[in-house]
């Protein structure tokens, strides 16, 4: 069972920050999920929405604004005080402090930077060390055409068994699917064609539980220290 900090340890601190990430490291997640955008300059960044207004103190589209500006903005306060002076990390200085002592899952936002993204992680010598993901079918595809040895998960809310047999067909290592629609008999249809199952859009600890309940494989929540003890693992 993979206990993935979402956006870090998105409860607990800023989300997408190194201060978030530092943190569910700290009461032992096995992973960290983030998600990548570039900025208008080509830079590839840390940041789940297209805007930049809720996350930071400044405004405007990520894809608009060059990495000059959204390097210097205060990503912390809007969380709280404390973390005034968190920043949004590049992708590239976060494999290098990550990316040998964690599993990293890369949730690709923008369609178009998914074969930079790859190229980035193969320079630092980490496909191993990190899962693609994405809700755009495309990009994850394009990703395991590209390099069959990529760990690639194509998050959806769809369980259909056309589209499951869809992530099958393409050669998907892991279908990432909404917690509270998760069921043994789903789960257990996905492992014998070969997927992983993991859940996201886990919103309380009752849903966590249900998805514990069901046997998925890996789990992206905002509070890993609850799926933690909940299992019964100590914290690092």
């Amino acid at each position: 069972m993979q206990i993935i900090g979402h956006r870090g340890a998105a409860s607990l601190a800023p989300e997408n920050t190194w201060e978030g990430f530092d943190i569910a490291l700290s009461v032992g997640a096995d992973a960290i999920e983030t998600d990548v955008r570039a900025t208008s300059d080509g830079e590839l960044i840390l940041i789940h929405d297209k805007h930049l207004d809720r996350t930071t103190n400044g405004e405007g589209l990520v894809q608009s604004t060059p990495w000059s500006i959204i390097g210097e903005l205060d990503a912390g306060s809007w969380f709280s005080e404390e973390y005034r002076d968190a920043k949004i990390p590049l992708l590239r200085d976060t494999l290098a402090r990550y990316g040998n002592s964690t599993h990293l899952v890369l949730e690709i936002k923008q369609p178009g930077i998914e074969l930079r993204v790859l190229e980035m992680v193969q320079e630092f010598g980490l496909i191993g060390a990190v899962t693609f993901t994405s809700f755009d079918f495309p990009v994850v595809q394009n990703i395991k055409t590209q390099l069959s040895a990529a760990k690639v998960g194509f998050l959806t809310s769809d369980i259909s068994e056309e589209n499951i047999m869809q992530a099958v067909e393409a050669g998907m290592n892991q279908i990432c699917l909404p917690a509270n629609a998760v069921s043994q008999e789903l789960v257990s249809r996905c492992k014998q064609l070969g997927l992983e199952v993991r859940a996201w859009k886990v919103k309380d600890t009752e849903v966590m539980i249900s998805a514990l309940k069901a046997g998925v494989d890996g789990m992206t929540v905002d509070f890993p220290h609850l799926l933690l003890a909940e299992l019964g693992r100590q914290g690092k």
